[in-house]
């Protein structure tokens, strides 16, 4: 019998992308969603006869033409939506949102539909993470697609097109490198609240943990001066992810000041947290780094408050640069917030 999901305070404030306008053309998708023949396991039968390496940016394509008029009202976007007060409805963020109100395995979707979306997301995410991600699903949420939506912003095929799925401790974007300057097209979010929403110290069953246990790896390199630069008391609140630019005032230590082999260790901790992504999503990543600098001009922040079960194997941690910010929340469970671009003046929408 699957678990409940935990109750998580600061993560019960949902709010659903509610007003709607009508949207674009009606194109027939039926022959589309029919030729999206199902299996009862691994990907479609269609994302097969695409190629192992088919895209998932190819995916949503499918899908969009699969969407009958109802469903475009709904989830469907121009690329420039703005949602009131909220902004750029594209490039949202939050810790536990929904871009649109239809949770993907409902009826809203057809079966071949709620197929395609999980081909996107598998496509998405790095093969070797889909179970693991799949288990965050089921402790926070229930299981995969119950507390979970999606957009589509833009026309598939055309010059700018985005994907967008979202839920408590989620957002995943796929755009087919439409949107500029940024990697992941947009700020990501992920979480994972294992055993409750108050994780033990050592935070067992946590998918993500590891990524902390990297960096305290990486703090444990540092001699005494070190790691007095490295910590800090309290950190920024959590979705304060936004760029500061190169002028910017940073805390921590900077990775061009650390040794050759704690600067190594700085890298692997990096290529540990980019793990869960596919492989153009993370060459994108490093590519933006490049164009600011690169890794060295980061800086890296342990923060003693909180540390869970005092052992000082820091909770909360910081990497950020001039246009590269992941913020890791380890206490009382884990929120990851990730905003990465080439250029600090993309602005932030959380």
């Amino acid at each position: 019998m699957s678990r409940q999901a935990a109750p998580c305070p600061d993560c019960e404030t949902s709010d659903s992308a509610v007003d709607r306008r009508d949207f674009l053309r009606t194109a027939g998708g039926t022959a589309a969603a029919a030729a999206w023949a199902t299996t009862c396991t691994g990907r479609s039968a269609a994302a097969e006869s695409a190629g192992p390496t088919a895209a998932p940016e190819t995916v949503v394509k499918l899908l969009y033409d699969s969407l009958n008029a109802k469903q475009r009202q709904a989830i469907c976007f121009d690329w420039d939506y703005e949602q009131g007060e909220r902004g750029l409805l594209r490039s949202r963020v939050a810790n536990n949102w929904q871009v649109t109100p239809h949770a993907i395995e409902s009826d809203f979707f057809t079966a071949p539909q709620r197929r395609m979306i999980r081909d996107i997301y598998e496509g998405i995410i790095h093969p070797d993470w889909h179970a693991r991600i799949d288990k965050q699903l089921k402790d926070d949420t229930g299981g995969w697609g119950r507390r979970q939506s999606v957009a589509v912003f833009g026309v598939p095929g055309d010059a700018k097109f985005e994907f967008v799925m979202t839920g408590r401790h989620m957002t995943l974007r796929c755009d087919g490198n439409s949107a500029d300057h940024v990697a992941f097209g947009g700020p990501i979010f992920y979480g994972h609240a294992a055993s409750g929403f108050y994780e033990k110290p050592d935070h067992s069953g946590n998918v993500f943990w590891p990524q902390a246990v990297a960096a305290n790896e990486l703090f444990d390199m540092l001699d005494g001066q070190q790691r007095t630069r490295a910590l800090a008391d309290h950190a920024p609140a959590e979705s304060r992810v936004g760029f500061r630019g190169p002028a910017g005032m940073f805390t921590g230590i900077v990775i061009a000041d650390l040794s050759p082999d704690q600067r190594e260790k700085a890298q692997q901790v990096l290529q540990t947290l980019l793990e869960p992504y596919r492989q153009s999503d993370r060459d994108e990543v490093v590519a933006c780094l490049k164009a600011q600098g690169g890794l060295d001009r980061c800086h890296l922040t342990f923060y003693r408050n909180p540390d869970l079960g005092d052992d000082q194997l820091w909770d909360v941690w910081r990497l950020e640069g001039p246009a590269f910010v992941w913020h890791f929340r380890g206490a009382p469970h884990v929120h990851v917030w990730v905003n990465v671009a080439s250029d600090p003046s993309v602005p932030l929408n959380a």
